[in-house]
């Protein structure tokens, strides 16, 4: 074995605790900044994405007076966007799987019998399971909450129910989509930041996921039987509306039967993926041949406008009418041009995060925190206190999952714990909370879509506040606490 150095590689500098977290505390007063006083929910467009780049200057700063050269710096960077090719293959085709599901009927059939379920007696409890379905469906909890949930906090002040209650039963099921969902951007960025894969990502996050989930389905069902609806539930307009845009089946289903079968049997994401894009663009030219006759410029389909109509769906925007104006954002997507912002929050976030390397910097992180965190229970509950804090102080759930990603993941190493522990723990504790505050973009987008007050909804939407939790229970009694040692022999 030859053990000689890489001829480009240099050894870091110890770089004392102090420097090392000057470009992480600069990139959060800024983002700060950024986020309150001047974009706001827009955030995400690019000026945060720019921030990332103007805290890797201040690096790159850091490094340089502390005799490591540009070039050691941007060869780490290149080895940190390296590492993220499979994440940003995975999420061009999550966008493609996106749009071929939505034009192929697939998407609106879950939504379609998702409605089905609707009960006045059990409202709340439908109201999540509704929800979650739909996000799952769609990988937005934005989109969710602004479509179906609308609807549904109109049918909770028809019954009588109390707003806040059914918001945060809207907001609960909407997170565990959005959390679970291979189409949410949240789901990629995650493990990309920690550097597993997007399936591996999912299966284990499911052993915290599923418990929060039921346990928030008791809540929901006990507050339900404490209510007395008046009323029936209407959502014969919503159904009627889908039924007259697609053709709807339960035979639509195969394909993402076909997708999960593939993922139980290990198979790598891409193919998976690959394979649902295809499998729901056939089924479009089935199933829906006029939407994709519309989409491809004509009115009948043929070879043209059949082609021009699934590349239309895998690649850019696409927008699919609907009778009931309401469902107009629904039934939209952006395919593959749709997944550029976070493609590119992930770069960003590579460059900051490859000449923090570089500089030593997250080296210095890690043995500080090791030396504050000394079990491996410490070291998970300082993740989820991060996470917690940047949301808090940076108001935007993707810093909340990026910039503890970078810090933690050495730590993580080092404590012998696989990669996919760090994943899970970002999205139990950076993805879910964002809603629970009033000032996060997340918090303020929820509140201004459905019309309820983040601080009267944040105590019932159990499904948020409790996964944080969940994920420390299982880090404190060593549950599915996956070491590098086991991962490598699996």
């Amino acid at each position: 074995m030859n053990n000689a150095p890489q001829p480009n590689k240099t050894t870091p500098p110890n770089l004392p605790i102090y420097q090392a977290l000057i470009p992480i505390v600069v990139l959060v007063f800024l983002l700060f900044l950024n986020v309150f006083y001047a974009f706001g929910d827009d955030a995400l467009s690019g000026s945060n994405q720019f921030l990332l780049l103007v805290g890797a200057a201040v690096a790159t700063l850091v490094g340089m007076a502390n005799k490591v050269t540009f070039s050691a710096m941007m060869d780490e960077v290149a080895e940190n966007v390296k590492s993220t090719t499979g994440a940003i293959l995975i999420l061009l085709m999550v966008g493609a799987l996106a749009g071929t599901w939505l034009i192929s009927g697939i998407i609106p059939s879950m939504i379609y019998f998702g409605m089905k379920l609707l009960t006045p007696s059990i409202f709340l409890a439908s109201a999540v399971v509704i929800c979650a379905i739909i996000s799952i469906a769609t990988g937005s909890s934005w989109t969710t909450s602004a479509t179906i949930g609308i609807a549904l906090i109109g049918i909770a002040e028809a019954l009588g129910i109390p707003l806040g209650m059914a918001a945060g039963a809207i907001v609960s099921g909407a997170y565990f989509g959005d959390k679970l969902s291979p189409m949410s951007d949240t789901t990629n960025l995650a493990p990309a930041m920690a550097g597993t894969d997007l399936f591996t990502h999912i299966r284990y996050m499911t052993y915290t996921t599923v418990p929060s989930f039921v346990i928030t389905m008791i809540v929901f069902i006990i507050l339900g039987f404490t209510l007395e609806p008046q009323g029936q539930v209407q959502t014969d307009d919503l159904l009627m509306a889908i039924a007259d845009t697609f053709y709807i089946s339960p035979w639509l289903f195969i394909v993402p039967a076909l997708v999960i079968f593939l993922v139980v049997k290990k198979t790598p994401p891409l193919i998976a993926l690959f394979i649902g894009t295809m499998g729901g663009g056939l089924t479009a030219l089935v199933a829906q041949p006029d939407i994709v006759a519309y989409l491809g410029g004509g009115t009948e389909l043929n070879l043209l406008t059949g082609y021009k109509g699934l590349i239309n769906a895998i690649t850019v925007d696409t927008a699919i009418p609907a009778a009931f104006e309401p469902l107009n954002d629904l039934f939209t997507s952006g395919g593959m041009a749709g997944m550029l912002g976070t493609i590119w929050l992930i770069i960003c976030a590579m460059v900051f995060g490859g000449v923090m390397d570089a500089i030593g910097a997250l080296s210095a992180i890690s043995v500080a925190l090791l030396k504050l965190f000394h079990t491996t229970f410490g070291l998970f509950a300082s993740t989820v206190a991060s996470c917690l804090a940047i949301n808090i102080a940076a108001s935007d759930q993707y810093l909340a999952i990026v910039i503890p990603g970078k810090m933690y993941a050495q730590a993580f190493k080092d404590k012998d714990l696989a990669p996919e522990n760090l994943s899970r723990t970002l999205e139990d504790s950076g993805t879910v909370t964002s809603p629970l505050i009033p000032w996060n973009t997340c918090g303020a987008y929820q509140s201004g879509v459905l019309g309820v007050d983040t601080m009267s909804y944040a105590g019932y939407a159990v499904f948020n506040w409790i996964s944080p939790f969940m994920t420390l229970l299982f880090a404190a009694f060593r549950i599915k606490i996956r070491t590098l040692s086991e991962a490598k022999s699996a």
